[in-house]
């Protein structure tokens, strides 16, 4: 109703008399009046018969007494009706700016701006301009609402007709909300506007010598302490401090405000130790820190997993008799939980609740998601359970860590079942929730259901975005379903959704993947054309096609139209196009390429020197190969299994069995875990090497003579055992005494699906690998003995020779178990053969 009143109202009101002279004492009859006024206001019948009597009665013009009525109004709606009573009486009425002013401030105070700005408009047309004390408070009102831009252009206003700015309590409000809007650097314009015209205001009020009720603009701590709270979450925390500097004296007193943003923006800054210097300072000042002040600083040491000084900080608050509040519970919980301290998170839980503060829902959204990266999901439930028996609400924060992680472990039921849960208890599934749950799907390989569930995203309004297109796109690339992500990428284009380069290179090594470089390089010609960066993963990505292709020289031409563009390859490109040089059996090109890199300080990794090292190997040139070995070493790269895989087999096939073996066990001493091919290399090497390695093993002058892999190879050949199986016992026992049971137990299965039965030595080597775990009471649960007497001879001599290897300072329990199943096989037999004789007497 209100905005159609005023809307009839514009043209009356252009045509109407001249503002009212009256000026009159507002006496206590006429405050009476005023009141009676409102009243019939209030009513609902013939209100407008009863206003003109009671007005006529007194002789009082209306327009006279409007201002007063609108100073007392509460309701703009009833504001709203008497001006437009007043505006369409018979003779018109002219309203004074008075008036027009008072009804702006009702209009502002209830926040009702569409009726604002056609008053605004309205009075712009009569050229009467509001008073400023109107004006500041349509600022404030616009700038508490978040309508950043009104006020913005209000506050223009006000600054150009009248030569100064609003009052401190509307500027106030304009920097508080372009701060909350992140436009640091248009409050910094203001509050330097502030400043400055601060002067002419208080001049412009002594020329015309009326106060009408604002304020005089001098910047306060409060304006001072918003734009520096906004500069320290810029990180801007040096020109913050600076600021308030350059304040002090000047209506900026130093107060514990300032020092607690300062130390909360060095915080963040994670300038802790500058932090903790300003935290001190305060305190030497005289002033008393607050529970905010403690806040920041127990924030800023958690952040730096010092909790030693949070606890300090704690207790200080404690002697002071300050409560700590949850927002800092909650800030130490989940610093514990970022540190991977998820029993530190509990405990400290527990003291909060002790302490008599109750955790909120995000208290136990942190343990929630704390709990889902340690893996431990069960208690993550139980921290949901425990929230909602508290009675708070559950919201997307609280389900979607649990949904992340049960699609991670392929418990897709369970996770679905979680989103249901969460959008029957109102809560609106967004796109980091769904995201989780598509990301966790294809990860497992199921692309067609995290289309579904894509689809059905969809369905409620929500629109994927260039990162789930993205991992849907790489889910059927890698499902070799080409065409179904190509139409992937046309629905994105007609959802107006831009791909970047990551989802355009992740086509193109899709279509590399599937063996179809053409396609690929289409799409990538596409890309730049479309005025598009491909960036280095894109070129990465083309590069490697050639390479894959044996296409050197266009990896090469792709390489240098890279530098022309001044994108710097990385050590992905350089090991690439070495890695494809090698494969052509092009050492040269590959170490000058390597040469290339090292100039450009481009540092190379593990993968670059795994490369060249198969390529010396390639060559024959081992001894080029180990050199490069220990120059890896030597910069800190730790070889992986395929690094020492390849040094191996090389190694295995010229027949250098001893060097194959030391390699071996680095391996080992260094937790690289090897693999089937590690495993294919080493039995071939040493079951079609067999002279050489009992020759090498009865070599006392050979550095490896004490090679224990060797020396068991060759007892076990000399025992008679096939070398097959010998090698096979040697790795098993090399991976037990080295810690390895979980790979041997692996490789124990393996064999046995081979066809190959276990063997004595085989349950030597895997019972000391128990044992050497500590567990030594559990072998029974982990795999039985069905050896017989004779067996069990052979596993305890080989159990003895291999105590003998034990790293020193360890024992093993494993020859103890082996000697008590013997004789306990003895008096089973020596039990069976007196029933034999019995029986046999017997008869």
């Amino acid at each position: 109703m209100s905005k159609t009143l005023l809307l009839r109202t514009k043209t009356t009101l252009r045509n109407s008399k001249p503002d009212s002279s009256a000026n009159f004492p507002i006496t206590s009859h006429i405050k009476k009046l005023i009141n009676e006024v409102c009243e019939i206001l209030g009513t609902q019948n013939q209100w407008e018969h009863n206003l003109e009597t009671r007005l006529s009665e007194e002789e009082i013009v209306p327009s006279d007494i409007a201002y007063l009525v609108f100073e007392k109004i509460r309701d703009a709606e009833l504001g709203l009706k008497f001006f437009d009573w007043v505006a369409h009486r018979p003779y018109g009425c002219s309203l004074d700016v008075f008036a027009y002013s008072s009804l702006l401030k009702l209009l502002a105070k209830s926040k009702v701006f569409p009726e604002i700005e056609i008053l605004l408009d309205s009075m712009k047309c009569e050229e009467k301009l509001p008073t400023r004390e109107a004006l500041d408070l349509i600022i404030q009102a616009y700038s508490d609402s978040g309508l950043v831009d009104k006020a913005l252009e209000l506050y223009s206003f006000v600054a150009k007709t009248y030569g100064f700015v609003p009052n401190v309590y509307a500027c106030n409000s304009l920097l508080d909300a372009l701060i909350k809007d992140c436009r640091t650097e248009t409050a910094r314009q203001i509050y330097d506007e502030m400043i400055q015209r601060d002067d002419a205001r208080q001049i412009y009020d002594e020329m015309i010598q009326r106060d009408d009720g604002s304020q005089n603009c001098s910047v306060d701590n409060y304006s001072t302490c918003i734009l520096v709270s906004g500069l320290c979450k810029e990180g801007k925390v040096e020109e913050g401090r600076k600021l308030i500097e350059d304040r002090w004296g000047q209506d900026c007193i130093p107060n514990v405000v300032f020092y607690t943003i300062l130390i909360d923006g060095y915080c963040r800054k994670g300038d802790v130790e500058r932090a903790y210097g300003f935290f001190k300072e305060l305190k030497l000042k005289g002033f008393l820190p607050t529970v905010e002040t403690y806040g920041a600083m127990i924030k800023g040491f958690c952040k730096e997993g010092n909790f030693k000084a949070a606890d300090r900080l704690l207790k200080e608050m404690n002697s002071r008799g300050l409560k700590v509040n949850v927002n800092v519970y909650n800030n130490i919980i989940d610093a514990q939980c970022r540190h991977r301290c998820m029993v530190k998170a509990v405990e400290i839980t527990r003291q909060m609740i002790e302490n008599g503060c109750e955790a909120d829902i995000v208290t136990y959204n942190t343990l929630i998601s704390g709990s889902c990266k340690e893996g431990q999901v069960q208690e993550a439930e139980r921290f949901l359970e425990q929230a909602m028996k508290k009675g708070l609400v559950p919201n997307k924060l609280s389900y979607t860590p649990l949904i992340h992680v049960y699609s991670r472990l392929g418990d897709f039921n369970k996770a679905i079942n979680l989103l249901f849960e969460m959008t029957k208890r109102g809560q609106k599934a967004d796109l980091v929730t769904y995201g989780a749950l598509v990301h966790g799907l294809l990860v497992a390989g199921e692309v067609d259901v995290a289309l579904t569930i894509r689809g059905r995203m969809m369905e409620r309004g929500l629109s994927p975005d260039a990162a789930m297109y993205n991992v849907l796109i790489s889910g059927l690339c890698k499902k070799g379903r080409l065409p179904d992500a190509k139409q992937l990428l046309v629905e994105m284009l007609d959802q107006h959704v831009l791909p970047d380069a990551f989802i355009y290179a992740t086509l193109v090594d899709g279509f590399i993947r599937n063996g179809d470089l053409d396609e690929a390089k289409k799409l990538f010609e596409h890309t730049i054309e479309r005025g598009m960066n491909p960036g280095v993963v894109g070129y990465n990505t083309m590069i490697k096609g050639y390479c894959k292709f044996g296409m050197m020289k266009d990896a090469i031409s792709c390489f240098n139209r890279m530098m022309k563009r001044h994108i710097s390859p990385d050590e992905f490109t350089y090991s690439t196009i070495i890695d494809g040089y090698v494969k052509q059996h092009d050492i040269t090109s590959a170490l000058r390429m390597f040469t290339q890199m090292v100039k450009r300080n481009c540092k190379p990794n593990v993968v670059t020197y795994t490369s060249l090292i198969n390529g010396f190997c390639h060559k024959g040139d081992s001894s080029g190969a180990e050199n490069l070995f220990r120059e890896m070493q030597s910069h800190g790269l730790i070889p992986n299994v395929v690094t020492y895989s390849i040094l191996i087999g090389n190694f295995c096939k010229e027949g250098k069995l001893a060097k194959a073996a030391s390699f071996f066990e680095q391996m080992l001493m260094c937790k690289c875990n090897p693999n089937d091919v590690t495993f294919h290399y080493l039995v071939n090497g040493f079951s079609n090497n067999v002279p050489k390695a009992v020759s090498e093993k009865g070599d006392e002058s050979h550095e490896h003579k004490k090679s224990m892999f060797l020396d068991l190879f060759g007892r076990m050949i000399s025992d008679g055992w096939i070398p097959r199986v010998a090698a096979y016992n040697s790795i098993l026992v090399y991976l037990c005494l080295h810690g390895m049971l979980k790979t041997a137990l692996q490789l124990s299965d393996n064999i046995l699906s081979k066809g190959c039965l276990s063997d004595s030595i085989t349950f030597a080597a895997l019972l000391h690998g128990i044992c050497m775990e500590g567990r030594s009471k559990d072998w029974r649960n982990i795999f039985s003995c069905n050896l017989n007497e004779q067996e069990l001879y052979v596993a305890l001599k080989y159990s003895l020779i291999l105590d003998k290897y034990l790293p020193q300072g360890a024992t093993s329990e494993a020859s103890l178990i082996l000697h008590t199943l013997l004789e306990d096989c003895k008096s089973d037999i020596q039990e069976v053969d007196d029933r034999k004789v019995s029986a046999t007497q017997g008869k």
